[in-house]
Order: structure tokens, then C-alpha cells, then sequence
């Protein structure tokens, strides 16, 4: 492992092993006074703790590996807090208990619980940070030790969720810190809004009234932020100019700036810091500083520098929270510029010239250093002080202030700003090689979270929703800019640029995602659009030589329309073939200058025209070469120029020599971010029950169903009840009041009228963790009625919902059919999908005129729902699926677009078919079934008449009753409805047999009226016309991913798609931004959106979204799905509460991450799950897995970790269980990390493959691939060895327990996962059964029986090359009796053999052991086959066998050192 730390550079924190914990001394006194397993511990000693700090935290310079230890050893939770009080509280007590929530931060582990059981001492501990971090040096505390504390600050502001922590700052950003103002700035602000004069004078009487004490803390608290500033000036001012600096000043001022930003992002915050910030000039000392004109130290400051100034000046008024618009703020310039003008005007003449220009004039930097240049100190002072800036000047004094400063002071504040949506609008979408390395912007894979980054947070709240869509803007750019970086770099290596001996580029490697360019020429470049100064659009042709593998020229000729390609330019400078070296800076080995993007619009033929998409077949073209036409980003290109011009820099567009594609999965973040400009550049209306619930404002629950005004008293349950007693049981708590009587009628479908509960709580019925006590009407009035006859035919039947759903899912239901945002988290295995698919079905039938959209993650998802949604009573006409998966639905209808078209045309001929019979069974002349229009005609004219005629015999007159004959003898459709099964009219009474004939009337309607839908399609006569039709009026229910969503936003916007409901399934695995564009595909009508529902269903305690880059995943919170922050901000869930997917004991292994998760009943009473699992002893079981030959986990590459124990020990257990008969496609491996993933992979195919008695498991695959699957058998690795890694992350743990129905066998180093403090309350339990492998090979698959206690003995696995060579033994006995078995078959013996007691004594011999061979010896060929397979297993035995196999593997682990000795026992023990 030494090695493999030398290579990887020095920015990836290494994670401790096992073996170096042990060896710590935090180790020793850990399990002396903390650790949670030790015995005895010893009393709390502050001398320890003084310790602790001084030894390992200070002296290792906060090194992370000796803070991860401690906060891993549960040092705060069983040894700080525990004991903190104000008498025991010094220096290095704070610094330790800060140091550790850093850490849980660093980690992204729950930093918070720990002060919330305890939270009395917390608010004196937090007024000792605040002193601490005031004092610094004078507390003895170095610049280190007080950055520490300005993260720990840092984290408390990100943290107002915390009711305690919100306490705390509160006290530090409201109102009264306003008396850090100057006066004359205090009484200028106050006026601006009456109503804070009278809060002001409030506070004031307050203040006075306090006693001395008191008065003094509550002037500390006020005048904390504005003390810390002018402390933080200080440091700044420390940093000289070109001498040696010491790097903790940078980092302390880096990290302060982190925090201003923190507090200018946040709406609380913000309202009243933003004009202390701006009294105390912060911007103006910070642009002057010697630090900023440091390059190197320097960058990342200026980097945090230019957000801080963004915020400052953002668009939002402080007050209000509202978003100004560009009219309002070119109004505040204004007034800024003419207040200085009149000030100029009024009190100083040598500003005349000034005063009397235009503000266009005026309101440049130039002009205004120009106007104000020449004026001297002291004036500039008196001006500032006019405006409230600075303190008035005394007579006779001069300024201490420097002239840059007063002057830098004027202009800063009176420039003319770009507004933000310019800025956007300018910016180029590609990233460039300026961007793509630099480290502060795009963190490489070795962020290990110790600093701090320019980039963009998510929190819970956000300012405005222009402010929500550019981090999301900006952080998205900058995680695809991360997987473009991989792209290229890995592309570039493999090409192997050097430079030949005439000084020219040569490539001595290929790759097949890149080809070098032979020419490239730019074609056009268009005039700008009026009011834009760059071009609109840019066109060149790129040609390249496909002198390769066929299948690698289709790709390249395969490009489609809107592919984004890359084009660089490299320039090498190693000389021709030099090694590269992939762990040194990869821009100078290969000589990178340039990457710009471009979009392809298509090849050109041979006459250079570009070849169209289409139906029509590609022309095909001679030779190698070809070339592509490419859009250029024009404000990359018009940037790319200027300077060229203005700087004289070099034009990259004539240099570039290497083209790139991308894999188009991965290659769509163009399309989205172009998107979210558009978005940007729209009116963005959300609709105003959710605008302040997406900002993170207000009441969470504000819009859900028992608040909104429009909610719906009477809903239509349609089949979701199956009698009115699972009715009655999913109510429980109200009475229910049945409108029928008789009881043979109260029958389903029910209808409900609620009880009006707009002024009462009631909606958080269920919720709640306790029940509401709210007096309130608590009756339902349920009316069951009679869905009307559809028609004599048995397909005219509605298909029915058959699940029992629970009352957790009623409410579910019933919340997803109200207006308003219904939140559902759905557990593993609690039936999501069937709660979606029921609410889609409700919403369907209760408003046939509503549209719903439905939004998931993963085309899988979709598919699912989709099969499910078939299954129920929607017309299938109007269903459609857009996007690229419905290839993968296991039907075979088609739902993508052009399916449905060709579905309504074929319905169209069918139903013409049909009308065509009616026309012979009436005898009517003509040809009326042409058409859909002359078929409307003749459903006029010759059947409604008829039916209408018909209704005037049968109708009772008054007084008069009708004979039930009557019915079926006037009836005139009897020729039409021969072929439905007869007699269709029973004559058993008048109202069933009107009933009938009403039936088949609507049957005959229900024709004419789709015919009538179907009519455009005769007009429309393209494909994409019929398609576009169907998806804007057809369709009622359109499915699509959300990425699907974000690429095509535009196209549906101009098609005028509309819907009214939204629901999103995985919406916990949705990226934030991915999860907002899908309420926003329509245009608004009227300035108001019509959407009226928005139900989302996930589990925010399962893996978030995947984001590659751990910077932004932890450092940006960018896996935080919208749907868990709003968890976070407290908007209210209904959490489904029975799982039906495993045994009761598996899901005691995650069922304490959720409130009440229990089981259904089926889960108790199925035999499947009675049953034990047939050759282990065990349901679950935890194997301690040791080093194997002394190795556990090894990491050929960073982050591609591997263990070969824990691969053999799995694949051994698979195949054993396949000896034992278990199905292969019910067992499935997964592992934690992808290299494991690979390894497993190698050893099933080394082992298994090709051999039928094996075959390949269901899935080898990742935990996070696998979410939202299951299977019956787990075998899970865990890997790690040093360090527990990102199973620390509970949700991965939950995911990982959850996805076994009838066994999980887990394999990992014990003594690593049990200590750690997320995952107590599932290893407490696996630990608490033997941790050596318990099987019985005696028992077989197929046996269903309870085991008998009494019968044969466990066997114990004490290691892997044992378990190797059991399966090796069983095998050989099963090749063994094969053959015997064949043997007597092909002897012909007359009765069915069976293998007899004295065979052998190994294989205990069942009755079911021949049947479980007798499909095996099929595919297995003759008899000189049957070795052939054990030669594979023979390798296991002997070293010299098959050495050819161990190139490939590593030497398989039955021979170890001692396995001869084994091998000899384990036959024995067989």
C-alpha cells in the first residue's frame, strides 16, 4: 500500500487502516475513557482531553487523518459534550468540540444530534466561540485555532433548521445590529421604510430598561459581525505586497470571505447584515488589498472576492425578499447618480461639470475616476460623508483616509452594473482549458473538503428564483465541465502526442472517442441579432480521416444533430516516445493549449451539402475522409476574436488538431443548461401556492391540501376500496355514514364527501406523530353507486385494482387526488409504485379533462409504472411515452410517439371495420365506413334517429308500466349484437334489461366518439404532425424522465403542451434543478401557471442523485434533491408504513432509519417466508472476512478499491447455493465499490462461466446501481479494510439492507464497521449472530418444510480456502453421480434409478438430488466433457494446472500455504 500512497498526489487525505488505529494512541485512551465497546471506562479527565488536543490536533497541525480518528472514535458524543459545562470550558475544550463538528461536516454525517440531547449548556458554549473568535491572539489562540472557529460560525449560519442553533445566531443578525451604523447612515436607512423607525425606537426602550449586565451582552451579540469584520481587516491588512507570506492569513481570510458570502446568500441573514457589510466598506478594502494582486495566493481570494461582490448587489430587495426586475433596478442607479449629481450640484462647484452631464455620461468608471480624480482627499471625504458613507470631517482636520480608498469608495458604488441576465446571456456554455483546470473552480478528484472553493452552495433557502436557477446553473455547468475534463484527458493520453523532430505534432496512440482533425475552416459567422453584439451563429467544417475499424466509423459517421464534439489544440513538447506519466499535471506533458465546444449539424455528402436526419436512406460516400459541418458558440467565438484583436493573443480556431465525442448519455448538459437560461430569460411563473415553498420561505406546509382554498369536498374512489369493510378499516377514527341501506348494494366503487376542513389541521392527520385534538366534524358520507353498463362484449368489463392498500396509502391516495403539493416517502418495498399508479388512475376518471405529466429518474422507473398503469381500467389511447426508453417495456405495445400514431391509425381502420358491420346489420346503402367524417354522418342520421325511436316505445308513460318483452323486442341493433354472447337481454326484469340495452348503446357511442378524435388524423398527414397533435390534445397521460424533460423544455413549450398534474416517482434520486424544470413545460396562461397538483414520491433515506465530483457533492450539498430539502424545511410527508418486500428480520436491519415501518400481513403468513433458507442456517448473517496471504483491500487505482478474499469468499457462497439447486436469477452479488464490482466479475468468469452447473448470477453489480431492484439472495462485500469509507453515508447502508426479500449474506472486516457510530443499529444486530459461516450441505433447495431442530449438526466455515474446497468436493460428487446416473440410463434399467445409500459417503443422498442433475446432464455434452469443467476447479488444487488462467487471475485462495492439509479434512468432513 506505501506504494500506492506515493503515487497518488499529496491532496487525498488517507484514510486510517485498522491496523494504524489500533496502533494510535487516541486508540489506547479511546478504549480507556470513550470508545463505545470498551469496559470499565474510566471518569472524565479534563487533563486527557488537554492532552488529546495539544498532542494530536495541534501538534499534527489539525492534521485530518488524526481528527477523522477521533471524530470516528466517537470522541465528542462519549467524552466532550457529555462532560461539557461552563466550569470545565477552556480553550482547547472549545477547539476540540469545534475541530469534531468541522469534521462530521467534512464527512456529511449528522453533525447536530449530539447538542440536541444535550442541549442545556450549548447557548454558553456558543458565547465562548463568539469571545474566542473575537479575541484570537489575545486568547492565545493562533490564526489556525481561530480559522477553525470561523468554519464552525460558518457551519451554524448554514444551519438555521436547527432550532437550537437558530437561537443562538439569531441574536447576532436581526435588527438591532444596526447600531453599528453611523448615525447619519442609520437615519437614512430607517427612513426608507417607515415602519423599521418604529421597531428601531421599540428596541431602543428595551435596551435602555436592561441592566448593566445584560446591556453589555446584548451589545457584544449586536456588534459581533461588525467587530469581526474590522478583525478580519486587520488580518488583511497584515499580508504585504511581495514578500513571503504565511499561508494561514490567506486561509483565514479566505475562510472569512466563505462566511460573508454564506450571509449575503441567505434572505435571514441577509436583511439586516447587507447594510452593515456595506457601511463598513468591506468590498472596497478587500479590492485594494495587497492579497489580490498576489497571483498565486491570491486567485482563489479574488475568486470568493467577485461572488461576495455579486451578492451585494443582487437583485432582491433587502426588506421585502422580492426580486426586482431590470426596469427597478436601473431605477435605483438612477436615483443613486442623481442624488450625487444634486449633492455635486449644491455643495461643491468644482464638480459643475459633473453635476450638469447625463447619467449615461457619467455612470462609466472612466468617467466617474475622471469627474472625481483630480479633487483631494479631504474633498472626497466631505462628498462621502454627504452621502452617509463616512463620518462628518471636522473643521481644520484632514482625512485619515488613503485617496485610492475615498476615491475607489465613490466609484464602486456609482459604476454602471451588467445585469445579471446579460452577464448570463454573454457567457459561453462550453467550457474552456482557463476553466477546465482550474483547481478552485473544478476541485480533481482528490478534494479531500479541507478548503474552502469558489463555488456556489445549496442550502435550504435561496434568494429569488433567478438567484435558484444560477447556482443550479453554475454548479451544473461545472460538474459536466468535471466529466469533460476525465473525457479529455483520458482521450489525450491515449493518443500520446509528441512532438517529431521537424517540431510538428505526431500521435503514436489512438482512441476511439477522438480522431486528429486534417482541416478545419470556419464557413460563417452570421450578423448579430439586433440589440446582441456577438454573432448568431457560427458555422465551420471539420474533416478527419476514419482510417479504422468499421464499427468505430459507424460511430463517427452516426454523429447525430445537436452532438456535442470538443475541438483541441496540442501542442507537444516531449520528444517522440516519451512515457508519460499519468500522476504528473496533465497540461504540460502533453501540451494542451486550447478546447473550445461545438454542436454537430451534420456530415456533408460529396457536393458539401449537409445530409439530413430522416427516413430516407444516407447516401453512402467513397473513401475515408469525411467531413462535419459544426455550430460554434458565437460567444465564445466573439470573445476568442476580441481578444485576438485587442491583445494580439493568437487565434485558437486555426490551430486545433484533435476532435472529441462524448458518449451521448452523458452528453446532453448543453441542452439543459441552454434550458435553464431560457428559463432564466422567461417570465418564470410558478404557481403562487408553491413560489415561497421552492424558496424555502414561509409556512412548509402552506400548500398542502387541508390549506388550500380550493379543496374538493366529494372524490370519486373509483376501485381503490375493494368492500366497504376495507373502507371502514382505512378510516379509522371517523365514522362513516352509508348512503344505502340495503347492504347487498354497498358495493364499490364508493364515492366520499369529507367534512370541510380548510379552518381545522385535519390534513396532517396521519403524519403527525400524535393524533390531532381538534373538535371537528369526523363523518364521512360514503356512497356506494352503480358504474354504468359499457356494453355486452366481456373485454367491455373495467379491469380492477386488486391491492389492499393500506390506510397510510389511503391517505396517500387521497391527498394525491386534492389540489395542492402532496409529499409521499415510500420505504423500501411499501408500494410506491401502486400508490402512484392508483392516484394517476383516480385523477384519470375524476377529471377526464385534466392532463397529468409523469417525471421519474430512470427509464426502469417508468417502465415499471407503465406496466402497472396497464393493468388498470385507462383507455389506452391515452397513454403516451416520450423519450428513448420504451424500447426496453415488456409489452408488446408501443407507447413512444410515432407507436401511438401508428396505434390510433390501426384503431382508426379497426373501428372503421366495426362501423362497416353496423351499416350491413342496419341495411343501409353507401359506403359510410370510408371515413372518419362520413362514419360522423351516419351516426347522426341513421342511429341516433333509431336509438331515439326505440326510447320513445320503451320509456313507462305515466302511470303505465312496460312489459319486460318489450325491451328486448323493439330493440334494433339485436343483427349488431349477434356475435356478443347471448341471449343479451335475459328477460328477467325491465330495469336489467333497459340497463343492457343502455349498455350497448354506449358501446355504439363510445365508437362514433373515438372515430371523431381520430378525424384529425386523416387531415394531419405527416408523421410529426400526428405525433404533435397526439401529444398536445390526444394524450392524457405523458410519461417522461426528467432529463428528457430538461433537454426538450423548448420544443414542448413551442408545440403549447399543457398539463394540470405533475407526478414524480425516485423524485429523492432527482437532481434539484432536474426536479424544477418539469414544472415549468408550459407556458403560463393569463401570467398565472394551471398547474394544480404536484405529488412527489421517494425516500430522501436511500442514495441521493450521483454527482462524480466530491467537492460538489459535499463542499456545493448538490446531491441534495429538492425533494430532501423540502424534509428538511419541515413541509409535511405521509410516510407509507408496511413493507411487503422481506422477511420481518431483514427489515429490522433498516426499519429504525424510518417512524413506524412495519410489515404486511402476507410478509408473516406466506410459507416462502416461513420457511429458513434451505443449506444456511441463517436468514442473514454478518462473515468476518481476514486478510488473505496478508492483503485485505488493495486500490490499484485511486478509488478503485478491491478485495480478492472477499471476491472468492462470495462467488464460493454462490456457487455453493447453485449446488444446492438455488436458481440462478434469484441470487444476486453486489459490492460498494466498482472495483470490486470488476474483480467479482473476473472471478465468476474464471470459475463459473461456461459451466451449467453455475451459469452467471443475476446481477453482479454495484449497491447504488441496484437501488429500486430486489432479488430473493443477496451476497453482499463490503470491501474496505483501512477505512469504512462511503458506507458511512447511512442512506447507502439502507439501501444495501434493503434489497434482499429472503436472505443477506454480508461479507466485510468486522472490527472495522462495528465501531462506526452511523451504523450501530444495524451491525448491533448482525454482530449479535456468529460471524463465521453457518451452512448445512445436506439440505437442498426444494425442500419447503420448517427445518427439525434435532436433525444434523451446523457446519462452520472457518475461512475461504475452506469453503473453496467444500464446493470443489460437492462438485466432484456431483460429476460423480451424474455419471453414474447416465450410466444406468443409458443401460435402460426399467424403473427411474436412484441413487443408492452405499454409493459414497460424501454426498448425502435425497430424492432430490437426481432431479436437480437431470437437467444439468443435458447441457452438459458426453462423457469426455464432464472433466472439462473441473479442470477450471482443478486450478483450485494444483499449481501447475492451467497457469494460462492466472495471467488473468490472481492465484485462487484454495491454495494457501496450509491448503494441502485442507483439502485431505475436507473431504474427510464431507
Amino acid at each position: 500500500m506505501a506504494t500506492v500512497e506515493k503515487m497518488t498526489p499529496a491532496k487525498k487525505a488517507a484514510a486510517p487502516s485498522v491496523s494504524q488505529i489500533n496502533a494510535e494512541y487516541v486508540t489506547h485512551l479511546a478504549n480507556k475513557y470513550w470508545a463505545p465497546n470498551a469496559k470499565n471506562r474510566l471518569p472524565f479527565d479534563p487533563k486527557v482531553m488537554e492532552d488529546v488536543y495539544e498532542k494530536e490536533i495541534l501538534k499534527s497541525k489539525f492534521a485530518i487523518r488524526k481528527i477523522m480518528l477521533l471524530e470516528f472514535s466517537q470522541y465528542l458524543e462519549n467524552y466532550l459534550w457529555v462532560n461539557y459545562s461552563p466550569e470545565v470550558s477552556t480553550n482547547a475544550f472549545l477547539m476540540s468540540i469545534c475541530c469534531i463538528v468541522n469534521e462530521k461536516f467534512r464527512e456529511n454525517v449528522p453533525a447536530w444530534e449530539v447538542f440536541k440531547k444535550e442541549p442545556s449548556h450549548f447557548p454558553f458554549f456558543f458565547k465562548c466561540v463568539m469571545e474566542a473568535v473575537l479575541a484570537g491572539e489575545e486568547a492565545g489562540l493562533t490564526l489556525k485555532e481561530q480559522t477553525v472557529l470561523l468554519v464552525f460560525l460558518d457551519h451554524c449560519f448554514n444551519s438555521l433548521e436547527v432550532d437550537l442553533i437558530r437561537e443562538e445566531v439569531q441574536q447576532l443578525i436581526s435588527l438591532p445590529m444596526w447600531m453599528c451604523l453611523l448615525p447619519s447612515r442609520l437615519q437614512q436607512e430607517l427612513k426608507k421604510v417607515p415602519k423599521l423607525q418604529k421597531f428601531w425606537n421599540l428596541i431602543k426602550k428595551k435596551f435602555d430598561k436592561m441592566d448593566a449586565g445584560a446591556a453589555e451582552q446584548a451589545r457584544k451579540e449586536r456588534t459581533f459581525l461588525s467587530s469581526l469584520i474590522q478583525k478580519f481587516l486587520g488580518v488583511l491588512v497584515s499580508i504585504p505586497a511581495s514578500e513571503p507570506v504565511c499561508m494561514d492569513r490567506v486561509h483565514y481570510c479566505e475562510r472569512f470571505i466563505e462566511l460573508m458570502i454564506d450571509l449575503e446568500a441567505l434572505l435571514p441573514t441577509r436583511r439586516w447584515f447587507n447594510t452593515v457589510l456595506d457601511n463598513a466598506h468591506l468590498l472596497v478594502s478587500c479590492h485594494l488589498s495587497s492579497l489580490v494582486h498576489r497571483g498565486k495566493e491570491g486567485h482563489l481570494f479574488c475568486q470568493l472576492l467577485d461572488m461576495l461582490k455579486f451578492y451585494t448587489g443582487f437583485e432582491i430587495n433587502d426588506q421585502t425578499g422580492n426580486a426586482l426586475t431590470e426596469k427597478e433596478m436601473t431605477t435605483l442607479h438612477y436615483d443613486k447618480i442623481t442624488s450625487l449629481q444634486r449633492a455635486a450640484f449644491s455643495h461643491f462647484p468644482e464638480l459643475q461639470d459633473f453635476a450638469l452631464s447625463s447619467v449615461a455620461a457619467v455612470d462609466t468608471r472612466e468617467s466617474l475616476t475622471k469627474h472625481f480624480g483630480h479633487l483631494s482627499p479631504n474633498s472626497l471625504h466631505r462628498v462621502a460623508s454627504y452621502l452617509c458613507l463616512l463620518p462628518e470631517l471636522p473643521e481644520g482636520e484632514d482625512t485619515t483616509y488613503e485617496k485610492e480608498v475615498l476615491l475607489e469608495l465613490l466609484v464602486s458604488r456609482h459604476e454602471r452594473r451588467i445585469s445579471q441576465i446579460e452577464q448570463l446571456n454573454q457567457m459561453p456554455l462550453y467550457p474552456t482549458e482557463k476553466i477546465i483546470w482550474d483547481e478552485n473552480i473544478v476541485p480533481t478528484e482528490y478534494y479531500s473538503g479541507e478548503g474552502c472553493l469558489a463555488l456556489p452552495k445549496l442550502n435550504l433557502q435561496f434568494l429569488t428564483l433567478h438567484d435558484y436557477l444560477l447556482r443550479n446553473f453554475n454548479l451544473f455547468r461545472l460538474e459536466s465541465t468535471y466529466e469533460i475534463r476525465q473525457d479529455i484527458e483520458d482521450v489525450v493520453w491515449r493518443m500520446k502526442p509528441w512532438q517529431s523532430e521537424y517540431g510538428g505534432s505526431v500521435f503514436g496512440g489512438w482512441a476511439r472517442m477522438a480522431q486528429t482533425i486534417t482541416s478545419f475552416s470556419i464557413v460563417e459567422v452570421a450578423k448579430p441579432n439586433i440589440g446582441e453584439s456577438w454573432p448568431a451563429r457560427v458555422r465551420a467544417d471539420v474533416t478527419i480521416n476514419l482510417n479504422v475499424q468499421d464499427h468505430i466509423k459507424n460511430e463517427w459517421q452516426g454523429l447525430r444533430k445537436h452532438d456535442v464534439c470538443f475541438l483541441i489544440t496540442v501542442r507537444p513538447n516531449l520528444p517522440y516516445g516519451t512515457r508519460f506519466d499519468r500522476r504528473q499535471p496533465f497540461m504540460e506533458q502533453t501540451g494542451l493549449a486550447y478546447v473550445r465546444g461545438c454542436e454537430v449539424q451534420g456530415m456533408l455528402d460529396d457536393k458539401g451539402r449537409v445530409i439530413e436526419e430522416g427516413p430516407d436512406p444516407k447516401p453512402k460516400l467513397r473513401g475515408d475522409s469525411r467531413t462535419f459541418r459544426v455550430w460554434l458558440d458565437p460567444n465564445q467565438y466573439q470573445q476568442d476574436m476580441t481578444s485576438n484583436i485587442q491583445s494580439g493573443d493568437e487565434d485558437p480556431y486555426e490551430t486545433f488538431n484533435v476532435i472529441m465525442r462524448r458518449k451521448p448519455k452523458e452528453n446532453n448538459f448543453k441542452a439543459v443548461l441552454e434550458t435553464i437560461r431560457n428559463l432564466m430569460n422567461t417570465e418564470c411563473v410558478v404557481p403562487d401556492w408553491l413560489h415561497d415553498i421552492i424558496l424555502g420561505y414561509g409556512d412548509p406546509g402552506s400548500a398542502h391540501y387541508s390549506k388550500m382554498p380550493n379543496q374538493i369536498s366529494t372524490l370519486d374512489f373509483n376501485d381503490t376500496f375493494l368492500s366497504l369493510d376495507h373502507l371502514r378499516s382505512c378510516f379509522p377514527g371517523y365514522t362513516i355514514k352509508v348512503t344505502e341501506g340495503n347492504p347487498e348494494l354497498q358495493v364499490f366503487p364508493f364515492r366520499i364527501t369529507f367534512p370541510d376542513s380548510n379552518k381545522s389541521d385535519k390534513g396532517k392527520k396521519r403524519t403527525a406523530d400524535e393524533e390531532m385534538e381538534v373538535k371537528e366534524d369526523k363523518n364521512l358520507i360514503v356512497e356506494p353507486y352503480v358504474t354504468p353498463n359499457r356494453g355486452p362484449y366481456p373485454y367491455n368489463q373495467p379491469k380492477r385494482n386488486t391491492i389492499q392498500f393500506t390506510p397510510t396509502q389511503i391517505e396517500a391516495i387521497r391527498a394525491g387526488m386534492q389540489p395542492g403539493l402532496t409529499m409521499v416517502v415510500g420505504p423500501p418495498g411499501t408500494g410506491k409504485t401502486d400508490v402512484a399508479v392508483q392516484i394517476i388512475s383516480n385523477l384519470y376518471h375524476n377529471f377526464p379533462e385534466q392532463r397529468t405529466l409523469i417525471v421519474t429518474h430512470s427509464n426502469q422507473a417508468l417502465n415499471q409504472l407503465f406496466e402497472k398503469i396497464m393493468a388498470l381500467d385507462i383507455d389506452e389511447r391515452h397513454l403516451l411515452r416520450l423519450g428513448h426508453g420504451e424500447e426496453e417495456l415488456e409489452t408488446e405495445k408501443d407507447f413512444s410517439r410515432y407507436g401511438r400514431v401508428n396505434y390510433v391509425l390501426a384503431r382508426r381502420l379497426e373501428l372503421l371495420r366495426e362501423v362497416g358491420r353496423f351499416q350491413e346489420s342496419l341495411d343501409v346503402p353507401g359506403d359510410v365506413s370510408y371515413t372518419c367524417e362520413t362514419a360522423g354522418h351516419f351516426y347522426l342520421y341513421q342511429v341516433i334517429s333509431r336509438w331515439e325511436e326505440y326510447m320513445s316505445k320503451v320509456r313507462p308513460k305515466q302511470g303505465k308500466n312496460v312489459e319486460v318483452q318489450a325491451v328486448a323486442a323493439h330493440f334494433p341493433f339485436h343483427k349488431y349484437f349477434a356475435n356478443a354472447p347471448q341471449p343479451v337481454f335475459k328477460g328477467r326484469s325491465y330495469e336489467e334489461d333497459m340497463d343492457v340495452a343502455e349498455g350497448c348503446y354506449r358501446h355504439i357511442k363510445k365508437i362514433f366518439t373515438q372515430l371523431e378524435e381520430f378525424r384529425a388524423f386523416e387531415l394531419l398527414r405527416s408523421g410529426l404532425d400526428r405525433s404533435k397533435y397526439l401529444l398536445v390534445k390526444e394524450a392524457k397521460i405523458i410519461a417522461m424522465t426528467c432529463t428528457h424533460a430538461a433537454l426538450k423544455r423548448h420544443d414542448l413549450v413551442e408545440l403549447g403542451f399543457k398539463y394540470d398534474n405533475i407526478l414524480m416517482e425516485e423524485a429523492a434520486q432527482i437532481l434539484e434543478i432536474e426536479t424544477f424544470i418539469p414544472l415549468l413545460l408550459q407556458n403560463p396562461a393569463d401570467g398565472n401557471s394551471r398547474l394544480k397538483r404536484w405529488i412527489m414520491i421517494g425516500d430522501h433515506h436511500q442514495l441521493p442523485p450521483v454527482i462524480k465530483n466530491m467537492a460538489f457533492q459535499k463542499y456545493s450539498n448538490m446531491e441534495q434533491s429538492l425533494f430532501t430539502r423540502f424534509v428538511r424545511l419541515g413541509v409535511p410527508t405521509i410516510d407509507l408504513d408496511a413493507q411487503g418486500r422481506a422477511r420481518s428480520s431483514l427489515c429490522n436491519l433498516y426499519n429504525w432509519r424510518y417512524k413506524h415501518l412495519g410489515n404486511l400481513p402476507h410478509v408473516q403468513q406466506l410459507p416462502e417466508f416461513q420457511v429458513p433458507n434451505p443449506g444456511l442456517t441463517f436468514d442473514f448473517q454478518l462473515i468476518n472476512v481476514e486478510d488473505f496471504n496478508g492483503v485485505g483491500e488493495s486500490e490499484p487505482n485511486p478509488y478503485f478499491y478491491q478485495n480478492l478474499a472477499e471476491a472468492e469468499y462470495s462467488v464460493a457462497l454462490y456457487m455453493y447455493m447453485r449446488l444446492l439447486g438455488y436458481p440462478a436469477d434469484r441470487i444476486s452479488i453486489l459490492t460498494t465499490y466498482n472495483g470490486q464490482k470488476h474483480l467479482i466479475r473476473d472471478v465468476i468468469n474464471q470459475r463459473c462461466a461456461g459451466n451449467p452447473f453455475f451459469s452467471q448470477p443475476n446481477k453482479v453489480t454495484t449497491v447504488d446501481r441496484f437501488q429500486g431492484q430486489q432479488n430473493d439472495y443477496i451476497i453482499l462485500s463490503l470491501v474496505r479494510t483501512k477505512a469504512v469509507g462511503h458506507l458511512r453515508d447511512v442512506r447507502r447502508l439502507v439501501v444495501a439492507m434493503s434489497r434482499a426479500r429472503l436472505g443477506l449474506y454480508i461479507f466485510a472486516r468486522v472490527s472495522l464497521f462495528q465501531n462506526c457510530f452511523e451504523l450501530t443499529p444495524a451491525f448491533n444486530q448482525l454482530t449479535a449472530r456468529s460471524l463465521q459461516l453457518h451452512i448445512r450441505p445436506h439440505e437442498y433447495y426444494s425442500q419447503e418444510q420448517p427445518r427439525d431442530a434435532s436433525g444434523q449438526p451446523d457446519q462452520i466455515i472457518k475461512n475461504m480456502p475452506e469453503i473453496a474446497n467444500l464446493v470443489y468436493n460437492m462438485y466432484m460428487n456431483m460429476i460423480q453421480t451424474s455419471q453414474k446416473y447416465r450410466q444406468q440410463q443409458q443401460q435402460k434399467i426399467a424403473p427411474p434409478p436412484k441413487p443408492s445409500g452405499n454409493e459414497k459417503e460424501p454426498v448425502s443422498s435425497q430424492d432430490q438430488e437426481p432431479q436437480e442433475e437431470t437437467p444439468m446432464e443435458q447441457d452438459a455434452p458426453e462423457g469426455e466433457t464432464i472433466s472439462e469443467p473441473n479442470s477450471e476447479e482443478a486450478g483450485e488444487m494444483k499449481d501447475d494446472e492451467k497457469t494460462s488462467d492466472h495471467a488473468k487471475m490472481p492465484e485462487h485462495p484454495g491454495r494457501d500455504s496450509d491448503s494441502d492439509g485442507d483439502d485431505k479434512g475436507g473431504e474427510k468432513d464431507l
